[in-house]
């Protein structure tokens, strides 16, 4: 009798111990995995924007302390993949006026940026 007891209250103990390690636990992807970029803090679903400004400043990395790729002027197309504070991780929708190639991803800061629509 002692046996069967302790056999009954061991199953459902082993029946959960195997149902948890069917389960898999997901968690959100890190930000980079998503926007293409490890120091993205916020993905965005590829937002359309124009820039706003002439000479504005396409960065290697989200401040003016990164090297410039090169100059965007008022009207050229980008898509912004994720952020970081006031800067947007951006790719070229097609050649910029300036001649940077269209799929050159850089770094824009918002107030470089006329229009973010999803």
């Amino acid at each position: 009798m002692l046996r069967r007891i302790a056999t009954r209250s061991l199953l459902p103990a082993a029946l959960a111990m195997a149902a948890a390690a069917a389960l898999t636990v997901t968690t959100a992807p890190a930000a980079y995995a998503v926007g293409e970029n490890r120091q993205c803090t916020v993905n965005w679903s590829n937002f359309d924007a124009s820039v706003a400004k002439n000479a504005w400043n396409l960065r290697s990395g989200p401040s003016t302390g990164y090297r410039s790729l090169g100059y965007l002027y008022r009207g050229d197309k980008a898509k912004v993949l994720c952020s970081k504070g006031s800067w947007n991780y951006s790719q070229l929708t097609r050649r910029s006026r300036s001649g940077i190639p269209s799929g050159t991803k850089g770094w824009i800061r918002n107030d470089g940026l006329l229009s973010l629509a999803g």
